[in-house]
């Protein structure tokens, strides 16, 4: 089945559809979000992308991200993703959006008007084996410090959307 995008303007207003492949290969515009989700101790879970994935395979990212589908709104949709990905619920509040670009490689760009969406969970995932490969839950500080580090073993939009999202914490 075929996936498409919302291409939208830089004030988010819908422009159309596009199939989600070609608008990775045109780095056209598009709705995106990313969901980050902690616990109590002020963890944040990271997943670890299947390793047959078309793109960024075995490399680490936020809870889960994708994008929304035409008509639907954005907490319903990271809703959607987390139990598709990850395998259970949590409320989400809407955090901030952003636009950013990165290169994926393959001839592939992820152009992207962010919603960055946050929620609470205690528990352990069900990971989805065609989306997820592991989780963790690391603290911020220690997510950032990985990153240096080890930049080749996160996504491309991870980095980018980590550094925010930490901006938006502090």
């Amino acid at each position: 089945m075929k996936e498409f995008v919302v291409l939208v303007n830089e004030q988010d207003e819908p422009l159309g559809l596009m199939e989600k492949i070609e608008a990775h290969e045109k780095a056209v515009l598009h709705r995106a979000f990313s969901v980050f989700i902690k616990n109590g101790k002020g963890e944040i879970m990271l997943q670890q992308r299947a390793l047959d994935k078309y793109h960024s395979p075995g490399l680490w990212t936020n809870t889960c991200c994708s994008h929304q589908r035409d008509g639907e709104a954005h907490l319903a949709a990271g809703k959607r993703r987390l139990q598709e990905e990850m395998g259970f619920e949590a409320p989400l509040e809407h955090l901030f959006s952003f636009i950013y670009k990165a290169d994926m490689g393959n001839g592939l760009t992820e152009h992207e008007l962010d919603h960055v969406l946050q929620g609470t969970y205690e528990g352990k995932p069900i990971l989805n084996p065609k989306e997820a490969a592991n989780w963790k839950w690391m603290l911020p500080e220690d997510v950032k410090k990985d990153i240096q580090n080890h930049p080749d073993t996160y996504t491309p939009w991870f980095k980018i959307i980590f550094e925010k999202y930490y901006a938006y914490l502090s």
